[in-house]
């Protein structure tokens, strides 16, 4: 169960820092790279849900 909480914590740590990035990109106006990182984001956390 403790392997699992470390995963758990690993990827909410990946989480806010794709996150941070998306809001910088917006923040500076790229919003094309901003969508770029979320559409790899949404697919890396489709890709964890099937696994």
């Amino acid at each position: 169960m403790e392997d699992n909480m470390k995963e758990f914590v690993a990827y909410l740590r990946r989480l806010k820092r794709d996150l941070e990035d998306i809001e910088k990109l917006l923040e500076n106006g790229d919003t094309e790279k901003a969508k770029e990182l979320l559409r790899n984001l949404k697919e890396d956390t489709q890709k964890d849900i099937e696994a």
